[in-house]
């Protein structure tokens, strides 16, 4: 029986733009503040907005050589697999599933509703309609997950009808949030009340531990960059096209993460900007245009966390839809819809996981455990570069990444550091953290021992 696979229908430009929705979120919104608190010096802030996203460029060009080598869905799941064999590749994967991308779509959609409510009372109204109890937690109703997850009902009915649609969804999101951000850099630096008194050295500067672990909050914003890997099998000409829109869509991310940084400082001072609380982007737009501007900012914060969302609904399911190819997740998330020709069962499976989470609230726990793994996996993954060459010399992919082996190298130095940093410095969640992406390896056990039942009979 021949293995289900994709059609190629993406371009570069698409795929740019799934990296684009996907990394600029609600992540800039809101972690600035964390980043300020944990520097204490603006030029420090800045410098680990710069540092991170020099990371994230070098990881997407570690993807860029690995992704054009086997250009399959799946991302670091593949990659893994290559080099370190189907465990760690499992491990990867369930830990997409169960908070990675489910965990990132139930918490962005909260914060879409959460916006909404802004201009509709009703759409962040947190009071309870029903709540059914289920053991130490409970399934909660409120106005504001049902707002929530008729986002993710309907962004996932889009995908689920194929690229065709889901492609120009995507790009439309994408140009609003991008033309958006863009407007505000432009017209705050040349007509909004701030000062570049700012960034005048603070006497309290925050302590090298404090400036690596503002890095934590820095990838997860700047987490996304590889999208374009995940959907790989489907981007035509993949030894092309993938490294560029890697290159272009990581590359414009870094860009407006910097320039939105420095008008951040430039419109508030350092101690000011650690204190803020909710969305930073509010704030600086009321500060920088007055009241109404921060109408305005919440209107551009509801499409690009739309936007993320969208990009998830394309980007997670293509994981689930490889592990079940290789027969280490559900078999149902390997069915290609016979009409559309997307992994539907896959994209329902995570919209399903991720509802589940809005209405137990659960995923800002795993949002804090996990949220390290991002850097674990995809440092894991840039390894996997150099194990993949070293194994498999006469294996020549046709984009060779740029400056190996030294941005390689860096990259997962880089990623090691972060992740020990965590460990050392927040261990209770960090080990939460482990445990559950370890509690997958049950999982993975009966899902093998079904496929070779499947394999004998």
């Amino acid at each position: 029986m021949a293995r289900p696979s994709l059609d190629r229908r993406l371009g570069p430009i698409d795929a740019a733009a799934i990296i684009v929705s996907n990394v600029i979120g609600s992540g800039i919104f809101l972690t600035p503040a964390v980043v300020a608190s944990l520097t204490g010096d603006p030029i420090a802030m800045v410098g680990v907005w710069l540092v991170g996203g020099f990371i994230a460029f070098a990881g997407a060009m570690s993807y860029a050589e690995l992704a054009a080598l086997r250009p399959h869905a799946g991302g670091e799941y593949v990659y893994l697999r290559a080099a370190f064999g189907p465990v760690a590749a499992f491990l990867t994967g369930w830990t997409s599933f169960v908070a990675g991308f489910s965990g990132a779509v139930a918490a962005s959609a909260v914060g879409f509703a959460g916006y909404l409510g802004r201009f509709v009372p009703t759409a962040g109204d947190t009071r309870v309609l029903a709540a059914l109890p289920l053991g130490p937690m409970a399934l909660t109703l409120t106005p504001q997950a049902l707002v929530a997850i008729a986002l993710i009902a309907g962004l996932t009915w889009i995908h689920v009808r194929g690229v065709g649609p889901g492609r120009v969804v995507q790009n439309i999101l994408a140009g609003l949030k991008v033309s958006g951000l863009v407007a505000l850099i432009v017209f705050g630096f040349s007509l909004g009340d701030g000062a570049w008194q700012h960034f005048q050295p603070t006497e309290v500067s925050g302590t090298a531990g404090g400036f690596i672990l503002a890095l934590v909050p820095v990838m997860f914003s700047y987490s996304g960059w590889n999208a374009a890997s995940y959907v790989a099998e489907e981007i035509r000409n993949p030894e092309r096209f993938v490294p560029r829109s890697l290159a272009v869509g990581t590359g414009a991310v870094v860009a407006l993460y910097l320039l939105l940084n420095v008008l951040y400082v430039y419109s508030l001072p350092i101690g000011e900007l650690a204190a803020t609380r909710g969305s930073v982007m509010d704030h600086i737009a009321e500060r920088l245009f007055g009241p109404v501007a921060g109408d305005v900012m919440a209107v551009l914060a509801i499409v690009s966390i739309a936007a993320s969302v969208s990009a998830m609904t394309i980007a997670g399911p293509r994981v689930y839809f490889a592990m079940a190819r290789d027969r280490v997740f559900f078999r149902r998330a390997a069915v290609i819809h016979p009409v559309h020709g997307s992994p539907a069962a896959a994209i329902v499976a995570q919209a399903l996981w991720s509802a589940v989470l809005v209405l137990t609230g659960s995923f800002s726990s795993l949002f804090t455990y996990t949220g390290f793994a991002v850097v674990l996996f995809s440092g894991i993954a840039g390894v996997a570069l150099f194990v993949l060459r070293w194994r498999r010399p006469d294996e020549t992919s046709p984009f060779r990444t740029w400056g190996y082996p030294v941005m390689p190298g860096l990259f997962v130095i880089a990623s090691a550091a972060i992740v020990l940093n965590a460990l050392l410095r927040d261990p209770v969640p960090t080990a939460a953290g482990l445990a559950i992406i370890l509690g997958g390896l049950p999982l993975y056990v009966v899902f093998r021992r079904n496929s070779r039942k499947m394999g004998s009979g």
